[in-house]
């Protein structure tokens, strides 16, 4: 069985998608409807524009959408999905892939969630950080403490065994990375995002994005999508779309979702977007499948 894995923010890159709108008439028609919907040329953005431009949310999630959904368009019949799943804004392009949302309705979603995020960032200064080497349960045990002692801090990406991203108030998440450290965590990397996703302050840009998310046609897919919230397989679309709500403040279960697909019989998964980092993540859960690019 094959599944389909699209990446989410950070596999961003300038030149991104060039190659497909210069070789693909198929591609080009879709970046150029997308450019209408948005109201800006995201093209230029994704094709010369610089990395420090391309870093802002509000251009980032629209633009990693875009170039794996219409990478995905690109394949043709060869497009053939037993199950599907993405990470972060990548449930989105899973969700186009599959069939639960049309390209112009989750653009428009993912248009609407990258502002409210963006928004939710900019109020309350925040942070992620990758922590290497320890094991989960130690992680979250940590985090709850502090959380306990007035900062905001919780695991947010569970990417693979020993790789766990923490989120929180800036604060919150320097304290924790220091005792992570002292726990015998390998290392513990503050990255350069915009804000605490997938963490309690998203939920303003909850709320915002729920409105939207209830008020869009999902249909019955043709295949299942492994969501973020609860790493299970999933065809209901109500069930759909209120996972798709809960994402913004619930940790990605990437591991689980990884291990979820294995068991449920997918010996094969091809990464459809910007970058390589899904393909790694699911080497590291299962070093035998077969893991490539589309």
């Amino acid at each position: 069985m094959k599944a389909y894995i699209f990446p989410g923010q950070g596999a961003q890159f300038v030149g991104m998608g060039k190659e497909l709108y210069e070789n693909n008439e198929l591609a080009k028609s879709m970046f150029e409807r997308a450019n209408e919907i948005l109201g800006f040329r995201i093209t230029d953005e994704m094709f010369n524009g610089t990395d420090e431009g391309l870093k802002q949310t509000k251009v980032t999630q629209p633009a990693i959408f875009l170039h794996s959904v219409i990478l995905a368009a690109t394949l043709g019949d060869s497009f053939k999905p037993d199950m599907v799943a993405g990470h972060s804004l990548g449930e989105f392009s899973a969700l186009v892939a599959n069939k639960t949302l049309t390209f112009e309705d989750a653009l428009v979603l993912v248009s609407k969630r990258a502002l409210a995020m963006q928004k939710a960032c900019e109020k309350q200064a925040s942070t992620m950080a990758a922590i290497l080497g320890l094991d989960d349960a130690t992680t979250e045990k940590i985090c709850a403490e502090i959380s306990t002692e007035g900062n905001i801090v919780v695991a947010a990406n569970y990417n693979c065994p020993g790789q766990l991203v923490i989120s929180g108030s800036i604060e919150g998440v320097n304290i924790a990375c220091e005792r992570l450290k002292a726990a015998g965590a390998k290392r513990a990397l503050v990255l350069q995002v915009g804000g605490a996703f997938h963490s309690p302050l998203m939920q303003p840009a909850q709320k915002e994005l729920e409105d939207a998310i209830n008020n869009t046609k999902f249909s019955v897919p043709i295949c299942p999508v492994y969501q973020n919230v609860n790493a299970n397989s999933v065809t209901n679309p109500e069930e759909i779309k209120q996972n798709l709500i809960l994402q913004l403040t619930a940790p990605v279960r990437w591991t689980q979702i990884s291990e979820n697909m294995i068991k449920d019989g997918c010996n094969s998964f091809v990464e459809v977007g910007p970058g390589k980092v899904l393909q790694g993540l699911v080497k590291k859960v299962k070093n035998d499948v077969e893991a490539v690019s589309a």
